[in-house]
C-alpha cells in the first residue's frame, strides 16, 4: 500500500508513544498500529516526517499534536541544568490529543500503578467489551454505556481491583447525563478541575492527568511520584518540609506557560533515562 507523508519536524513517534500518555499502541513492522476513537491507524517515520495510510494524514497530525509551537515550548522551560537534560532526552515528544471519555476512564485506572500496569488493564477492558475495529488487533475503547451496563466484577476482572467501581460509577453517572465532560471543556481550568475532583476517584493528580492529555489545558501538571522525585531532589532540595501544596505552587509559577510540557519530559527522562537515584 502506498503510503501518504505529512511533515513532523520536532517530532518523536516512538518517545511520544513510550511517554505514559496513552497505552494501547503497538509495534507493527516499520511503524506503529493503534486507534484513535474508533478508526484503525498505521504510522511509521521517517527522519522529519510520518508516513500513513492516505486518508489517515489530518487525523494523526490533529491527535499528535503537530500544530503545537515546539521551539516555544521549549523557550517557555526553566533554564536548569535537568530540565535542559530532559530535553536533550526527550526532544520531540508531544502531548496527544486523546478522546476525552477513553482519558478519562484509563487515568481513573491509574492510581499507584505503574506504565505497564495501566497499559495491561486498558488492553483487558478493550478486549473484554470494546468494539471490534477492522483490521485491527485492539478493539476500541467501550462507551461510556457499555461499561455503565457491567458490573463492578467484570471491571475488576481486567485488573481493575478497587478502582472497577468508581470507573464503573463514573461511567454510569456519564451515560445518564449527570455527568458533562464536554460542559467541563468549557470551563476555565481551575474551575474544570474543581469538576473533575467531584467524581468519585479522581483526586488532583488524576484531574490533571486528564487536563493535561484531554481538555489540552498544557499548564496543567500532574504531580505523581516521578514528578514528586523531580521536585524534591533537583528544583526544590534546599526546602524543608515539602508538601504537595508547595510542590503544586512550584509547578506553576516555574514551569513556564506550557508546565505540563515541562512535567511530561521531566517525566520521561526521570523514568525512562534513570536521570535520578533509585
Amino acid at each position: 500500500m502506498r503510503l501518504e507523508c505529512i511533515e513532523a519536524s520536532e517530532f518523536n513517534l516512538q518517545a511520544t508513544l513510550g511517554s505514559g500518555q496513552v497505552f494501547h499502541w503497538s509495534l507493527e513492522g516499520k511503524g506503529w498500529q493503534g486507534l484513535i476513537g474508533d478508526t484503525n491507524v498505521y504510522v511509521e517515520q521517517s527522519g522529519r516526517h510520518l508516513k500513513c495510510a492516505p486518508g489517515h494524514a489530518k487525523k494523526i497530525a490533529r491527535y499528535f499534536a503537530l500544530d503545537h509551537p515546539m521551539e516555544e515550548i521549549y523557550a517557555s522551560f526553566p533554564e536548569h541544568e535537568f530540565m535542559q537534560a530532559a530535553v536533550e532526552s526527550c526532544r520531540g515528544i508531544r502531548i496527544i490529543r486523546q478522546p476525552l471519555w477513553e482519558c478519562v476512564a484509563t487515568f481513573m485506572t491509574s492510581p499507584m500503578k505503574q506504565v505497564a500496569h495501566i497499559r495491561q488493564m486498558s488492553l483487558a477492558i478493550r478486549a473484554k467489551f470494546g468494539s471490534p475495529v477492522r483490521n485491527s488487533t485492539v478493539n476500541a475503547y467501550p462507551t461510556p454505556e457499555k461499561i455503565a451496563a457491567l458490573t463492578e466484577q467484570a471491571l475488576r476482572e481486567c485488573g481493575l481491583g478497587f478502582r472497577a467501581k468508581n470507573v464503573l460509577l463514573a461511567a454510569q453517572a456519564i451515560a445518564e447525563g449527570r455527568i458533562n465532560l464536554e460542559a467541563i471543556a468549557k470551563l476555565p481550568t481551575k474551575e474544570a478541575r474543581e469538576s473533575l475532583c467531584q467524581i468519585r476517584g479522581i483526586g488532583k493528580k488524576v484531574a490533571n492527568c486528564i487536563l493535561l492529555f484531554g481538555y489540552e489545558r498544557l499548564d496543567a501538571v500532574p504531580i505523581d511520584v516521578w514528578i514528586a522525585r523531580v521536585l524534591r531532589e533537583v528544583f526544590l532540595k534546599k526546602k524543608r518540609k515539602l508538601t504537595l501544596q508547595k510542590m503544586e505552587e512550584f509547578s506553576t509559577t516555574s514551569l513556564g506557560n506550557y508546565a505540563g510540557y515541562a512535567q511530561q519530559y521531566l517525566f520521561h527522562h526521570a523514568r525512562v533515562a534513570k536521570a535520578l537515584r533509585a
